[in-house]
């Protein structure tokens, strides 16, 4: 009851709240600023509330800009659901995921990742979906228990992939009515948004689809075939013309990490309205992997340096996987803010990692989340003092054939069982590769960090 009751309240007092900014994002929220260093008698919030203030006012900025657009391109059932259900809740109810953390000794997410089928109507170069056969799916009734339980422990955020996640459009609109106060979003090639589909995201409100797209024309009907980057464009201008909060994720590799660098790719994106990217690196899985197509070093280096160089002056929310490990603390998988549910059921620590001890059409999430292979990784978690090299897979192979071996847990592609064995052998030599510029980095990243602590 005092949970409805806290939820309610949130939302109707961040409903006046965003009503009135919306009317001048950046005046009034130096008022409401005002009142903030008012009430904060204690000043402990001084710092942050500087901080914000010179970010808004800082009308070049990207963040004063992306602040803006929240009221200025988007539809406000759009941006008052993403702020009350994926701010709001996740500030409030984390205490809630923390406190069962500790009480229960097992990882509990932050976010859900899960497939609703893996069925697909593309078939992209280096996709492990395929691997897993195309008739196993998620029913409604098994998606909608997994979202309740994880309510219960403190999660508010799911994602949807595949195979194609909006194969299954109806019951995605579904769930996110009846889930009304959490936030969804999905991995999506963005064939399948129409008009129809747009207004009834827009309606809903809790959703945001991030739009699968590999470079420009070239780039990304190589891997997913012709034509399909011309719909991946028109599913975002459909998606922008509806005020819906969208952004992409995309992958580079050894052919396209330079024009994924470029300005003019992520200009594209923020010309065409995304919001956020997912940045990815390609990992070899399963019997259709192309492990030609591991990015170089130097390719990751150079991604590195410019995802920091673009967050600075560039409009957008941009994460990538791989390189921003020391913001996170090394890998976040298997619970430790993320967990992989397969459209077989199989609950894996990562969408690249697919190993298991339980499937969850037979347990409850609590018991997923203290199988033996999530506790292997919570007993190794960082599995590198260097945050540069954060994964299990790409990055420290034998970590992944320890944790796989020891916890006994069982292969879960249904067209091929790859065995970690296979698996990691085929990301050995990127890891040597990797390590010592990794090193180099993350050195002088180290000495950067000592020299401002000496200048304090």
């Amino acid at each position: 009851m005092e949970k409805i009751f806290k939820q309610k309240m949130t939302g109707i007092l961040s409903g006046i709240v965003i009503d009135y900014l919306a009317k001048n994002p950046v005046r009034r929220s130096e008022n409401l600023l005002k009142m903030a260093t008012f009430l904060d008698t204690r000043k402990k919030h001084v710092p942050m509330i500087e901080t914000t203030r010179k970010k808004i006012n800082d009308l070049e900025s990207r963040w004063s800009k992306l602040y803006i657009s929240l009221f200025t391109e988007l539809d406000r059932n759009v941006y008052k659901k993403f702020v009350n259900n994926l701010v709001l809740n996740s500030i409030i109810y984390n205490a809630q995921r923390l406190d069962n953390r500790e009480k229960l000794g097992i990882p509990i997410p932050w976010a859900v990742l899960m497939d609703p089928t893996s069925a697909c109507n593309l078939k992209c170069t280096g996709c492990w979906a395929a691997d897993y056969g195309k008739v196993s799916s998620l029913d409604y009734e098994t998606l909608d228990r997994i979202i309740c339980e994880s309510k219960e422990l403190g999660t508010f955020l799911f994602i949807f992939s595949g195979g194609e996640p909006l194969l299954r459009k109806n019951d995605i609109i579904r769930l996110c009515e009846k889930h009304n106060e959490c936030y969804f979003s999905c991995f999506t090639n963005g064939t399948l948004i129409d008009r129809e589909l747009a207004r009834e995201i827009r309606r809903v409100g809790n959703f945001a689809p991030a739009i699968s797209i590999e470079g420009f024309e070239n780039d990304t009907d190589f891997r997913r075939g012709k034509g399909t980057y011309q719909k991946a464009i028109e599913a975002m201008d459909i998606l922008r013309e509806n005020g819906v909060l969208f952004g992409c994720s995309t992958c580079y590799h050894r052919e396209n990490t330079a024009v994924l660098g470029s300005d003019e790719f992520v200009e594209l994106l923020i010309e065409k309205g995304c919001l956020f990217a997912w940045y990815f690196t390609y990992i070899p899985i399963g019997t259709s992997a192309v492990p030609n197509l591991i990015a170089t070093p130097d390719q990751r280096e150079f991604m590195y340096h410019r995802l920091r160089e673009m967050r600075a002056d560039k409009p957008l929310f941009l994460i990538d996987f791989w390189n921003d490990g020391e913001y996170c603390d090394g890998c976040i998988a298997a619970g430790r803010r993320f967990l992989h549910i397969n459209s077989n059921g199989d609950v894996e620590p990562c969408a690249f990692v697919h190993y298991s001890n339980i499937n969850i059409k037979n347990v409850s999430m609590t018991e997923a989340l203290s199988q033996p292979i999530f506790m292997e990784y919570k007993k190794r978690q960082p599995f590198n003092h260097n945050m540069l090299q954060p994964c299990p897979c790409l990055d420290n192979p034998q970590q992944l054939r320890e944790i796989v071996n020891a916890s006994k847990a069982r292969p879960t592609q249904l067209k091929d069982m790859e065995s970690v064995e296979e698996f990691t052998s085929k990301c050995e030599n990127a890891a040597k590769a990797w390590a010592p510029v990794a090193e180099k980095l993350w050195m002088g990243k180290t000495e950067e960090i000592t020299s401002k602590e000496k200048a304090l």
